[in-house]
């Protein structure tokens, strides 16, 4: 599935949307260069949650956490690792397959560390500057998050 999004306003409002359908166990890898729209997404999926705390970018963190919404909502940040085998100093399989759900930003990184069920959205910029994303399911769950 495509979406085309010519505003930050748009990019919050895609991710308002899916986050309203999000259930504990959901993940969503978020992929494409710095600038594409990961983080708004991320800060308009925090919004659907009904979070009072807006995430910014994890650049200097490995995982946020943020627990005042209706599910826990867990931000990776993967860029700076270097073998997936750190996935393990971070508890990250334990996260994902836990109470709520993960936006994990630069997730294609480790492609062996995807769960059976996840939704992976491709962000690129396109050349008048509107955001590209591609959205590609895979599993039921995550199938359910763009209907």
């Amino acid at each position: 599935m495509h979406f085309k999004s010519t505003s930050v306003e748009e990019t919050r409002k895609l991710a308002f949307g899916m986050a309203q359908k999000a259930q504990p166990g959901d993940v969503i890898l978020l992929t494409g260069d710095l600038g594409a729209g990961k983080t708004h997404f991320t800060q308009g999926f925090a919004c659907g949650l009904g979070m009072n705390e807006v995430p910014t970018s994890p650049t200097f963190n490995l995982v946020c956490e943020y627990h005042d919404g209706r599910l826990p909502l867990y931000h990776f940040d993967l860029y700076r690792l270097e073998d997936a085998t750190e996935l393990d100093d971070i508890d990250y399989y334990a996260i994902i397959e836990g109470d709520g759900v993960s936006l994990v930003e630069w997730g294609n990184k480790f492609e062996e560390a995807a769960p059976d069920d996840y939704l992976l959205l491709d962000f690129s910029v396109d050349e008048h500057g509107a955001r590209e994303i591609e959205a590609t399911a895979f599993g039921m769950r995550s199938q359910n998050l763009l209907s």
